[in-house]
């Protein structure tokens, strides 16, 4: 386990301090909050298990990995129109998905690949989704901006709509 968290040390959020390391777990200690309106905070500390921490690791390579593949269709002209790459931001989506659960609902701005694996699209899926094909997860209509999975309303291409998009969702589930 110390090998591992040696080997993310320097992925660690600024404040971030790892207070305990075991053969199969590691606890953080982190700062406090400051806080407005409220008598308390979250917790200062939090422990992840070998496991888990390996899942992150696999699900933001696994993104990489993707996205990469992405990168290189639209360099070959086969992913057509605009492709909106997640590439550096792996461990946005995948520590957020971290945080909530599958019936938490989600969207996005354009940037809905990562969104889409992490809310359970197969790379396949995304893939094909860009190309174009049938198989993809919106029958290959959608492209890099309009991919959808349960509790994932996905992206589009109008900057900052997902604000009043999400406002809406949530009213509709309230």
């Amino acid at each position: 386990m110390a090998a591992l968290i040696r080997g993310v040390r320097n992925l660690l959020p600024r404040g971030l301090v790892v207070a305990r390391c075991a053969s199969s777990s590691a606890e953080f200690s982190i700062p406090e909050y400051k806080l407005h309106k409220l008598d308390s905070g979250p917790s200062t500390t939090t422990t992840i298990t070998r496991d888990e921490l390996k899942k992150l690791f696999y699900d933001m390579t696994v993104i990489r990995e993707m996205e990469m593949e992405a990168k290189n269709l639209y360099q070959q002209k086969i992913i057509k129109g605009f492709c909106h790459l997640y590439i550096g931001q792996e461990a946005c989506a995948v520590g957020m998905e971290a945080s909530i659960t599958k019936d938490d609902p989600v969207i996005t701005a354009y940037r809905a690949h990562s969104w889409a694996y992490t809310r359970g699209i197969e790379p396949f899926g995304i893939l094909a989704e860009l190309t174009g094909k049938k198989s993809g997860c919106a029958k290959g209509k959608g492209g890099s901006m309009h991919m959808y999975a349960p509790n994932f309303y996905g992206g589009n291409g109008i900057v900052g709509a997902q604000v009043p998009l999400g406002a809406g969702i949530a009213f509709e589930l309230k």
